[in-house]
């Protein structure tokens, strides 16, 4: 039988060990580590990510039962105490910097999106992840409520997170949303929450499409009307522009298209700038939106972001970015090795057989393990 490493071991293998302790040296505070490599800290925490871990005496009596198989993680032993410390005191920013190189090695092999149109396609949206303000008390998000908010700018081609920003929770979507730099000719796709008709003016100036429900109050003059087709859902196609208040902060010409649902009867409005695609082409845009909310309800089933190892905002951080790195893990494996798995199915296996010594892409494939010989081992003969 062949001999393997664990499956852990072969996942690890990913990061580049030479990059992470580049990155190490630049994101580091105060005196060298003594008792702890900030290595061992992504050990544990990937650990707690993609084996459900829910707290440092958790994590750490899982390491401890695997005590003799750490010198082939490239870690050393892990105690609580020192966990907590490294996690509060060294920078987060670390595993930010880790998550961008992981994210250009993924789009290197991620998949295209699936319309004809070659545009780059983003879904724009964020995530609110509460905290007791009690326990968390940095958090403060309502009077007796705590919180932070994951913004998210979804790559359509492989549904890669390629822009994310960890904030507290009272910021405002639109705020972190003008602040984002997208690729000229990109298609950017979000709900009614980002409204910003300053910003729709901006994003046209460079060269930027994007597709956002309009808002019940808006008020507008319809100066052309095109013909559509009934059958398809559409209910109009019109060239507008915006009036009233509004008016001097979006002066250029926009796009409305209506749309019903034929499934559930439900009728949306659509606002965009885009005068080339056809409008049923534009609605299903929107349609694809959707798949930001499948990205949020994947990472806070499968990994560990709704509950917390530490207290600090640091460790909070620490945690959430090494999440993120988990995800861009999992999703190169799919797209360089086209398994035909979800994600979830994928973090399901791997919680199983994490230490098991099994090689980790026939495993994910669902391939059966291999078997000994026909010959029966001396061993296991009872003469």
């Amino acid at each position: 039988m062949a001999h393997y490493n664990t499956v852990f071991s072969q996942l690890l293998k990913l990061v580049s060990r030479h990059e992470f302790e580049t990155l190490a040296k630049q994101h580091h505070e105060g005196q060298k580590l003594r008792k702890m490599s900030r290595w061992s800290q992504f050990v544990a925490l990937s650990l707690a990510q993609l084996s459900g871990r829910s707290s440092l005496r958790d994590i750490v009596s899982n390491l401890s039962a695997q005590a003799a198989r750490l010198y082939h993680l490239g870690a050393g032993n892990v105690t609580r105490s020192t966990l907590s410390r490294v996690n509060e005191s060294q920078p987060y920013t670390l595993y930010e910097a880790l998550f961008h190189k992981l994210l250009s090695r993924c789009h290197g092999v991620a998949p295209k999106h699936g319309f004809r149109f070659g545009n780059k396609l983003y879904s724009l949206d964020s995530t609110t992840i509460d905290l007791c303000l009690s326990v968390f008390p940095w958090a403060k998000f309502r009077r007796t409520k705590g919180a932070v908010k994951v913004h998210v700018g979804l790559d359509h081609d492989g549904l890669l997170p390629s822009f994310v920003s960890i904030t507290d929770g009272k910021k405002h979507d639109v705020t972190i949303g003008r602040v984002l730099e997208f690729p000229a000719d990109s298609i950017v796709v979000m709900d009614r929450a980002y409204t910003d008709y300053s910003w729709f003016n901006a994003l046209n100036d460079k060269g930027i499409f994007f597709v956002i429900r309009q808002k019940r109050n808006a008020t507008y003059r319809i100066i052309e009307r095109r013909d559509v087709i009934k059958s398809k859902g559409l209910t109009c196609d019109q060239t507008i522009l915006i009036t009233g208040a509004k008016a001097k902060s979006c002066p250029v010409p926009l796009r409305r298209i209506g749309f019903r649902d034929p499934d559930t009867g439900k009728h949306y409005v659509f606002l965009t700038n885009n005068f080339h695609l056809a409008a049923k082409t534009i609605a299903d845009i929107y349609k694809s939106r959707w798949q930001i909310e499948l990205f949020f309800k994947c990472i806070k089933q499968n990994l560990k972001i709704k509950s917390f190892v530490g207290t600090s905002k640091n460790a909070v951080m620490t945690q959430i970015w090494i999440a993120m790195c988990a995800y861009l893990l999992l999703a190169w494996i799919k797209f360089s090795s086209q398994i035909d798995r979800s994600l979830q199915q994928m973090i399901r296996l791997l919680q199983l057989n994490l230490f098991e010594r099994r090689e980790l892409l026939p495993l994910l494939r669902g391939d059966p393990p291999e078997q000994l010989n026909n010959t029966i081992h001396p061993q296991l003969c009872l003469l």
